[in-house]
């Protein structure tokens, strides 16, 4: 039999760790097994035909948020062209119910872990053995899976960031999270992956994403990955996700000897408001994690990413701008503003009666509205979060942002911001950076009423960082000055400001 192993990806830059990990243990049938990824911007039926022109007999999809809806179509296509081809799904979206997109085409769905039980369903279909269309599998044992990394292929390394773990699980019980559900941490054999870790290297791999929820809970085991790194020459990028509250010492120190551009952190810190926080069975333990941001703040040069959430059970718009504005005093780095989900499976439909959340049906299940946050202000903050991500997230507009916040509320006046943009653009996609510089150069002298000049010299401050950009339009008339400057190796908005 042919058995072909596919997903969507959100991102060309992205690979699937999970269907290497199932062609790994697919045994004597691996010679009878291909990968073919796609991502979600590739047309439907295109990615229908690539598939069956292969006329495969078992075709196995990875189903997460990002992709369900297209899973949804995609398989309807492929039963009306070739309705005897057998379609195995898998993945978080298909794990736990109630199945928000309708699945009802696809012949078995395997919910938990498919590592092993994919291989194992392929054989009773190959063999003609009846089986349930809904498979349940518990936790397999990590010591009895094989391993995915030599099945990265060199376009892969070349081109895409290669997914890894060390570990599976979360032991914390947050309640909008999937891995809330895991029962305990289970942690993969080190010094063997380790090894594969090695092999990659060599092949010239450098982009490491490690897809552990807690990479930094087992301290032995985060020790001897960072010394893998840290014994390699740069450049190379490694991305962690972390928990906040846990940098001992000997993490500090090694963290610190990382070149910059090389490590990058992801923190998840959802609410800074302990009330909310304790709401959702979070650990929050706030004077640990404002010193270890302090930390990576000033003593590392690795890229900080901090997570917040709107929409957490009662938590108003006042408490988001709070953590936002504490958050900001703490760090200058990189602070992306999630819509909370509602994923099935997960806890936080408790809340559903007593706090009025309602949530969308339709991938990727975001809140509409609560007790606290009208549906209006769901639709400003996703704004906001967008607007955030272009002027601020994106760090074309440093200087001048300080502007716009100054000595008061960064989430107020954002905020405000946020609302004008959005009157003259009715968009957020699609404003190219000449328009943001345009739209926020507009604000500050217009609405805010600042000096154009001083506003003119900290945006050619931001827009000029790059050598060999023109002077944007809007700021020729206020460049003279800084263009004297810049040729004396001075700053005309710094001198402005000292005067």
């Amino acid at each position: 039999m042919k058995i072909i192993l596919t997903t969507l990806n959100s991102r060309f830059t992205h690979s699937a760790i999970g269907l290497r990990y199932l062609y790994a243990n697919m045994q004597e049938l691996k010679n009878n097994t291909n990968i073919l990824e796609f991502s979600i911007n590739d047309a439907i039926q295109t990615i229908a035909e690539k598939l069956l022109i292969n006329k495969p007999d078992i075709i196995g999809i990875g189903v997460y948020i990002w992709n369900a809806s297209e899973v949804h179509e995609l398989i309807h296509i492929i039963k009306k062209v070739s309705p005897q081809t057998r379609i195995i799904l898998g993945g978080p979206e298909v794990t736990y119910q109630p199945f928000r997109v309708n699945f009802d085409d696809a012949d078995y769905i395997i919910q938990g872990e498919g590592d092993l039980a994919f291989y194992e369903l392929c054989k009773k279909i190959i063999n003609e053995e009846k089986v349930d269309k809904i498979i349940k599998m518990s936790a397999p044992n990590l010591k009895e899976i094989q391993l995915p990394y030599m099945y990265y292929t060199d376009d892969d390394i070349k081109n895409r960031y290669i997914y890894v773990e060390i570990s599976r699980g979360c032991p914390f019980e947050c309640e909008f999270c999937l891995s809330s559900m895991d029962e305990k941490v289970r942690a993969f054999e080190l010094d063997e992956v380790l090894a594969e870790f090695e092999k990659l290297w060599e092949r010239g791999a450098r982009n490491f994403k490690f897809v552990d929820r807690t990479f930094n809970l087992n301290m032995k085991a985060a020790n001897k990955i960072l010394d893998f790194f840290l014994e390699k020459e740069p450049p190379y990028f490694a991305h962690f996700e972390v928990i906040p509250d846990h940098f001992p010492a000997s993490l500090r120190e090694k963290i610190k000897r990382f070149a910059p551009g090389a490590l990058q952190l992801e923190i998840g810190i959802q609410t800074l408001n302990p009330v909310i926080a304790n709401n959702i069975s979070r650990q929050l333990k706030l004077d640990k994690i404002k010193d270890n941001i302090r930390f990576l703040e000033n003593e590392t040069t690795a890229h900080i990413h901090l997570d917040l959430i709107v929409g957490l059970p009662g938590e108003s718009l006042e408490s988001f701008g709070r953590n936002l504005d504490e958050l900001m005093s703490m760090s200058s780095c990189e602070i992306q503003i999630g819509i909370l989900k509602k994923l099935s499976g997960t806890q936080i439909n408790r809340h559903d009666i007593e706090e009025g959340m309602v949530y969308s049906d339709i991938p990727p299940y975001d809140i509409l509205k609560n007790n606290q946050l009208s549906f209006l202000d769901i639709q400003i903050m996703k704004r906001f979060a967008r607007f955030w991500d272009l002027y601020y997230n994106s760090g074309n507009f440093k200087t001048s942002l300080l502007l716009l916040w100054q000595e008061t509320s960064i989430y107020e006046n954002f905020y405000a911001f946020g609302l004008w943009i959005y009157e003259q653009t009715d968009s957020t996609w699609k404003i190219s950076l000449q328009r943001q510089g345009e739209l926020l150069f507009s604000y500050l002298s217009e609405v805010k009423k600042l000096d154009r000049q001083n506003v003119a010299d900290a945006m050619l401050e931001d827009m000029m960082k790059l050598k060999g950009r023109a002077v944007p339009a809007y700021l020729k008339p206020f460049a003279d000055d800084f263009q004297t400057n810049a040729k004396l190796g001075t700053s005309g908005f710094n001198k402005r400001q000292q005067a």
